[in-house]
């Protein structure tokens, strides 16, 4: 019950420290400096290691940019970017229609590599939905994602979303931000048979951590036909 409680408190605290720093920046030029790590940790209390999390935060979230040898900086406006889209939004942005098979959708415990990435105890209850997404009536990629069920309670018994984005901001837990890794593979004979490839045809395997703020709300894993999706992103630097 200890460890629970110092763990609670200090994400409390990196909190406390992330928004005192982002009310700072409201009122601050482009390019000025933001406060040291050493001032923030001598006037909250905390270590280090809170400190940078909570600006690490606020960089990944663009209102603070770090320049290598120089320090941390309130950031410049940013050109418009890709957005952080759903499945089924980005397709319409492609002029196809999306669908969906749910392949499977229960509620599991979680393993030691899903609770890590949902940053919940192993064990703990998750939602698993498995689809098979398609895309003009062509099978597009499998989606296997996890959801925190403890976070959205009666998610299975209210009936699976056409856009789980969608459902996620009906309750406020719609994601911000992402972290994304693609690669390139060979599908199994698992995913060719329902990719209606041949079994070892190229695939692109894109892995999210979507969050809510500093709150994981979907952890995810994809293949993609690689014969049908390109990656499109939009890269570059503001001047």
């Amino acid at each position: 019950m200890t460890e629970v409680l110092v763990k609670d408190a200090r994400a409390l605290k990196h909190v406390q420290v992330r928004e005192y720093v982002r009310s700072l920046c409201a009122g601050m030029s482009p390019g000025s400096p933001a406060p040291s790590e050493r001032e923030l940790v001598a006037q909250f209390g905390v270590a280090r290691m809170t400190v940078r999390q909570a600006m690490d935060a606020l960089v990944v979230e663009g209102l603070l940019e770090r320049i290598p040898g120089k320090g941390t900086f309130v950031a410049r406006p940013r050109r418009s970017t890709s957005s952080l889209t759903s499945y089924t939004e980005e397709m319409a942005r492609r002029g196809m229609l999306a669908e969906s098979i749910t392949l499977l959708a229960r509620r599991e415990q979680a393993g030691p590599g899903v609770a890590r990435a949902l940053n919940v105890s192993e064990g703990d209850p998750v939602i698993h939905w498995k689809r098979l997404r398609r895309a003009d009536g062509q099978p597009m990629c499998i989606e296997d994602a996890f959801l925190n069920e403890i976070i959205l309670p009666g998610f299975l018994q209210s009936g699976m979303p056409t856009s789980l984005y969608e459902a996620l901001d009906q309750r406020g837990l719609r994601p911000t931000w992402a972290e994304d890794s693609i690669n390139a593979d060979i599908s199994s004979p698992e995913e060719a048979g329902h990719l209606e490839v041949e079994p070892g045809a190229p695939v692109l395997r894109h892995s999210r951590r979507a969050l809510n703020g500093d709150k994981v709300v979907e952890v995810s894993r994809s293949a993609f036909r690689a014969d049908r999706f390109t990656l499109w992103v939009q890269i570059g630097q503001d001047f």
